[in-house]
């Protein structure tokens, strides 16, 4: 999986500047052709071939640097007009602040990201591990398909703020953060999920990271996301997963799980044993 790594690397740069050039068409169908690429070549070395994890590791390593690639040479073929002339060792000037921000950037992602790991690890010293980190798991993947549209706002309102600030129109920005807010309330209110409070605020957060990230607060988020993931999340869930013995629900999803996997209720599982 290292090489994805270094495909994320190019990616997201080449994906931002494709935003600021609002070439979001071009980036769609390039992601609707890699998806398709993806599907059927997943199918072929993991099913068909029988290479398994191998298989799932080599497709999604080779979609990620199909993306990059197509991205690329969607640029290179002058297609952003004057945003794009070639390289140039103008490139490099002003590194100092753009590394400051990357940093920033990165700190603010990763102790997102670690704190739904840590969700996780701590899940599995649970009474019914196994259950609980699987629950917790299809939680975690529900999540994230509910905030799919959020995280689109997160992209289009970081370029707005940034390109609003830089034209000198900061009510205009202003204005399209109360928008794209309003707008993430709205999305899943009127769902499936109108009752999860917890997916309605996640919908809200990538927004205010968007705006935070396209006004150059990187900093101030990553502080912020401190307090609010280690020093109140993560001791409020150890408190209430552990002293109070709420857990994850597992004994519901259990039951879930077994009917799903067509086990009579009756009938006790290895995990239970």
């Amino acid at each position: 999986m290292i090489p994805q790594l270094y495909a994320y690397a190019f990616n997201f740069p080449i994906a931002k500047f494709l935003q600021a050039q609002s070439k979001i068409m071009a980036m769609a169908v390039i992601a609707v052709v890699a998806l398709v690429l993806h599907t059927f070549f997943s199918w072929l070395l993991m099913l068909k071939l029988g290479w398994g994890l191998v298989g799932a590791a080599v497709v999604l390593n080779t979609s990620w640097w199909l993306i990059v690639v197509a991205q690329l040479v969607y640029i290179f073929s002058g297609t952003c007009g004057r945003a794009w002339l070639g390289f140039s060792w103008q490139a490099f000037s002003n590194l100092w602040g753009f590394v400051r921000l990357s940093l920033a950037s990165a700190v603010m992602l990763c102790l997102e990201v670690w704190y739904f790991m840590a969700l996780i690890l701590f899940a599995g010293y649970l009474k019914n591990a196994e259950v609980s980190v699987d629950a917790l798991s299809i939680c975690m993947n529900i999540l994230g398909w509910a905030v799919m549209v959020a995280l689109g706002c997160n992209a289009a309102i970081s370029v707005r703020v940034s390109n609003e600030l830089g034209a000198a129109h900061p009510r205009t920005a202003k204005f399209a953060v109360v928008v794209v807010t309003i707008t993430s309330f709205y999305d899943w209110n009127d769902t499936l999920a109108r009752s999860l409070l917890c997916i309605v605020i996640n919908n809200v957060q990538p927004v205010l990271s968007g705006v935070a990230i396209g006004a150059g607060w990187q900093a101030v988020v990553a502080y912020v996301n401190i307090a609010c993931y280690y020093l109140f999340g993560v001791p409020l869930g150890l408190l209430l997963g552990y002293k109070l013995d709420w857990g994850v629900k597992a004994s519901i999803a259990g039951n879930r799980i077994k009917q799903w996997g067509g086990e009579p209720d009756d009938k006790e599982s290895d995990i239970e044993k």
